[in-house]
């Protein structure tokens, strides 16, 4: 009887906590795209947002980077390549 009440308290604890928000970004992600830019730049567009968003690390000698740090944040510098 015991484990039946403590089973019951344990779902209303969780019912009263509510869903969690899932989070958008992943420590992972955002540092394999500071990765990136150390390398030389953002390779895709997902990168240079998240870029945008959360920062380079300081002394990244990119462009990208450098263009960040000056306070252009109004434009976005990376242009995807088309395919002809």
């Amino acid at each position: 009887m015991n484990i039946v009440r403590l089973a019951a308290v344990a779902v209303a604890a969780l019912a009263v906590a509510g869903p969690m928000p899932a989070a958008a970004d992943s420590y992972w992600e955002v540092e394999a795209a500071r990765a990136n830019a150390r390398a030389g730049g953002p390779t895709n567009a997902r990168d240079a947002e998240l870029l945008e968003r959360y920062g380079c690390l300081s002394g990244t000698r990119s462009r990208f980077c450098e263009r960040l740090s000056y306070g252009d944040n109004g434009r976005r510098y990376y242009k995807p390549r088309r395919r002809h």
